[in-house]
Order: C-alpha cells, then structure tokens, then sequence
C-alpha cells in the first residue's frame, strides 16, 4: 500500500493510505486527504494512479503545488517513492507502507534452533504482588519504589499501548537490560503478537547485521503455560545457527521470562535478556519481575474495565439519542400527516383556502425536520470552522429574512440593529448562519404573540478584535433549573416542539471559532443570548474571497 505521510506542518505526522484505483484530492475540502492547513486551497492538487502508477497535477491553487522543489502545473507528473510534496505549508513525502517493526523484530525458534537452560522458575499469582522477604537495606528500598510506581500507573493511564511503554520505562530503568519487548495473544488460543519491542541502544544505531530477536518458542509457551516466570540462558551451537543471527552476534544471554497476568486472566508475556557477559539475572529479580507482570496484568484489567465502561455509557447514550430523536421526528410526522390530510380536505372540496392552511402546516413541519437534521449532523460531528471573509450585515439579513414570516404569522416584532461600517471578518459563515436562526427560533417561542419583540444587535470590536451577536426577547425569562439545564442535549421546554438540541449546537459552533456563549435572563422580563466571536485575520486563508448575499447556507 502506497502512502503519502506528512513531514512538516499542522498535520504533521497524519498518514494518508492511496487506495489502488481510486484518485485522491488533496485540500481543505477532501475527506480522503482532509487537511487543517488554512494556507491549503479547498481543491488544491489531485493524486491519479494508473497501471500502478501515481501522478500529480495541480488544480490551480493559490500557492501552488512542489514536487521535490519543482512547481507542478495542471499537467499530471509521474511520482516515484521519496519524492516530497508540497502543497500550502505542508510538507508530504510519497512512499511505501512499511512492515510493522515490531513483528519484523522477534524471531521465535524452536528447540532444535537454540538450547535453553532452566535455571529458576516462580510462580505468577496475586500472591507474587507482594514479594518475599528481602534483604534488608537497599534491596527492600528498590523493590519498593519498583512496586510502587507500577500501582501509580494502575489507575492513572487506560490506554493500553502508553501503559505497556510506561511499565517498559519502569523496567528498562531498574533493570539492565539490552533488549526486552512483550508479547500479547488476543485470545487464548492464538499466538501471542509483538506489541512493543525496546533496545538499550536505540534501533537505529544497531548495523544491520543485527537482525531479529531470536527467542526460544518453548520458554515462551512454557511461561504462558504454566503461569510462572523463568530464568534461563541461552547455550549456542554453531551448528545450529545460521550465521549472522543475533544470538551469535551477542553471545551466551541471561534471560527473563514472566507472564502477564492477573487472576485467571493471561494476556502475555514480558521477556528481557542481557549478555552473560555484562549482566547475569538473579532469582530475586526474577521474582521482582513476576510481581511487575503481575501489576501489568492488573493495569491492562483495569484499562479493559475502563473501556468496556465506555462502550457501555457510548451505548447508553446513543440510545437516548434515538429516543429522543424518535420522539421528536414522530411529532413533527404526526403535524405532517395531519397538514396532509387537510390538503386533501381541500383538494377533494375544492376549497383553496382550507388546501392552503393544510399546507402550510406542511411546510412549518418540513422546517422543522430540516432544522432537526441539521442540528443533528452538527451536534455528532466534530469539524474545524471553514473560515471565509464575511460581511455580517449580509449573513444577518439572511438570517432574518428566513424566519420573518414566522414572526408575522405570530404578530412579533423582530428589530435588527447593526453597527456602521462592519468589516468583512473571517467566520464560518454556514456555522454562524445555523447558530443565528437557533437563537431567533428559540427567541419566537418564548415571547407572545401580539406583544413579543425580538432584538438582533451585532457590533465589531475593534478593540479587543471579537463580533459581539445579542439576541435579546421580552419574553416570561428562565428559572434558575432551566437555566443549569440550558445546553443539556435533549432537554427542551418546548414539549413536543422541541428537540433540546438548538442551543446545544449554537454553543458548539460557537466554541469551534474560538469564543463564548453567555446568558441573561430575568423572571418576567426576558433574555439575552451574547456570542463572542473572536476576529483572527491571520487565519484567513489567501484564497478566501468575502462572501456576499445569498452565499451562507448550512454546511456540516
């Protein structure tokens, strides 16, 4: 699999997978290689395989598109493994999918292939957590602080790759290893897999001539077998082993084995050895190293319980939402229903006044189920603000203008008041737009009709480089138990026409740009919603042109 990974920028260290047959777009708007560089065109370059091949070209873009330092025009360029593209400020290199090294690493031989000396075995149960009587002095001191700093990582780290690198720290510092790694099986009946290999020399000063790991299979089945650890060295043969293998290179070794385990659980194995030549492993450290496999095993539960949890309250969750959600669009199906049934009244009487209020609840409940989706796809999914140049004044009077026949069907007054000569500001005009008529929906609903009034003021702050949005109503206000609730997902005091999702999502896009939601409300007076939206001009990208009317609709 060929893959284009990022070297240099924002993104960097993403890496993209290049499916054989399928082009590629690279910019802000592709979700196959979707980037958050801003200096990146939404359609800035495109990736074409043929006959196995890759090829570039550029889909005039504002800053152009480099192969290897090289502008590329609009005309396809052949790419070859290595070569560095650029596009924006992001760096990409073009290449092949490496094999994974930590299974490339490890070599399992049988006993034909290396002999192996027993020279301890202890068992690994609760009971290894707490350690036999030690010497007095330094050596209760150091298995102590050993102990300790594994039940610190215990309840602290549940992500189980951080975790086994943090217990490899932990053993690479109190023992004197050269190599070490740990072995997990998935299930009990499959073959235990590299999840994490260590060398005290760093891979990449080794020569390569080093090779793979060779390990003995039959200690390892033997540990996990059983369930005790083991200490061993290795006895080489010439005759037995090829030349070049890493046990020649090395030498006799002194050798650890221990599972990883806890209760009836057994998830693997951690193997450290050294040179007999530099170090020789004790029965005391073999028992110490099973009490860390022990510990290991506990924290590896603990992140298991951890993660089950969360598929549990994911599930909870999700279930709540279909609940809701399915209450909702049942209620807005019934209004369509009945509008239906009303046209039809009409229709079959020929009288177009009742066809026309049949099908005006139609239309009021087609509104309602597009707002509905839409607030749902911007409440599930995370997205970075697409910033564009923006006069608000004009994104405002869209706003208003779609909702003000609701507001004279109602009789409320909706006043608007903008301050003189606004400049454009980069926002998400889509995200702004859908934030806008949430308020001024739910500012409809919470004032009379007849003698309700709506106040939708904007103002640029030069000063402090924000847009302050108010949306103010004259209506019955909140109590304080509505007002902890406010932004709760599908709490609604609407009853059956409300979601509970509305001022969810406007605080949510609001909190993308950057700034902050506030609320005022008083007890038979009204309520004012404040955005702040903070001004970034240097976030803006070069490409952006400032958008005018009938530009800012609903994008998730």
């Amino acid at each position: 699999m060929l893959v284009l990974s990022v070297i240099k920028g924002v993104d960097k260290g993403r890496r993209y997978e290049l499916p054989d047959h399928e082009p590629q777009l690279i910019g802000r708007s592709s979700e196959a290689l979707e980037t958050t560089d801003q200096t990146i065109s939404r359609r800035h370059a495109e990736l074409t395989p043929d006959s196995g091949k890759w090829y570039i070209r550029d889909l005039q873009s504002s800053n152009g598109t480099f192969v290897n330092g090289v502008r590329v025009s609009t005309q396809r360029r052949l790419l070859s493994p290595g070569d560095q593209v650029r596009t924006g400020a992001t760096l990409f290199v073009f290449g092949e999918e490496a094999s994974d090294p930590k299974h490339d690493s490890i070599r399992m031989v049988r006993r034909s292939q290396i002999d192996i000396s027993v020279e301890s075995t202890v068992a690994s149960n609760d009971d290894s957590m707490i350690m036999a009587v030690p010497e007095p002095g330094q050596a209760a001191e150091f298995q102590l602080r050993v102990i300790y700093e594994l039940t610190a990582l215990i309840g602290s780290i549940t992500d189980k790759q951080e975790l086994l690198d943090r217990v490899m720290d932990v053993v690479f510092e109190y023992f004197k290893a050269d190599r070490g790694f740990i072995l997990l099986q998935d299930k009990p009946e499959s073959d235990p897999e590299p999840v994490l290999v260590r060398h005290r020399t760093p891979v990449e000063q080794k020569t390569k001539d080093t090779g793979p790991i060779t390990v003995s299979r039959t200690i390892v089945r033997y540990v996990m077998k059983k369930g005790v650890g083991v200490l061993s060295s290795n006895a080489m043969s010439d005759k037995r082993f090829a030349t070049g293998d890493s046990i020649q290179a090395y030498g006799i070794r002194s050798t650890m084995c221990v599972p990883i385990k806890f209760r009836d659980k057994l998830y693997g194995v951690i193997h450290l050895d050294s040179k007999v030549a530099n170090y020789t492993y004790t029965e005391d450290q073999l028992l110490l190293l099973t009490a860390i496999g022990v510990q290991t095993g506990v924290a590896l539960s603990n992140a298991q319980l951890y993660d089950n949890r969360l598929k549990d309250e994911r599930l909870a969750a999700v279930g709540q939402t279909v609940a809701s959600l399915s209450h909702s669009i049942k209620n807005i199906l019934q209004g369509m229903r009945g509008g239906a049934d009303v046209v039809e009244l009409g229709l079959r009487k020929k009288n177009m006044d009742l066809t026309k209020g049949g099908w005006d609840i139609v239309a009021r409940n087609v509104e309602r189920i597009y707002e509905l989706v839409m607030n749902m796809l911007a409440y599930s999914k995370q997205r970075k603000p697409e910033l564009e140049l923006v006069n608000l004044d004009q994104l405002l009077n869209e706003a208003t203008a779609l909702v003000q026949k609701q507001y004279d069907v109602k009789n409320v007054a909706l006043l608007t008041d903008y301050g003189a000569d606004m400049p454009p500001v980069p926002i998400d005009p889509g995200g702004v737009h859908q934030a806008l008529l949430n308020l001024l929906n739910n500012a409809l609903d919470a004032v009379q009709p007849e003698t309700g009034v709506v106040s939708l003021r904007c103002e640029y702050d030069a000063g402090d480089d924000r847009v302050k949005i108010t949306v103010s109503d004259n209506g019955e206000g909140m109590t304080q138990g509505t007002l902890s609730r406010l932004f709760e997902p599908f709490h609604s005091t609407k009853g059956l026409r409300g979601t509970g999702l509305g001022l969810v999502v406007t605080k949510k896009i609001v909190e993308e740009h950057g700034g902050t939601v506030s609320v005022e409300s008083v007890r038979k007076q009204g309520t004012t919603f404040t955005l702040l939206l903070p001004v970034r001009f240097d976030q803006v990208p070069q490409s952006a042109e400032t958008i005018g009317p009938g530009s800012a609709q609903p994008r998730i």
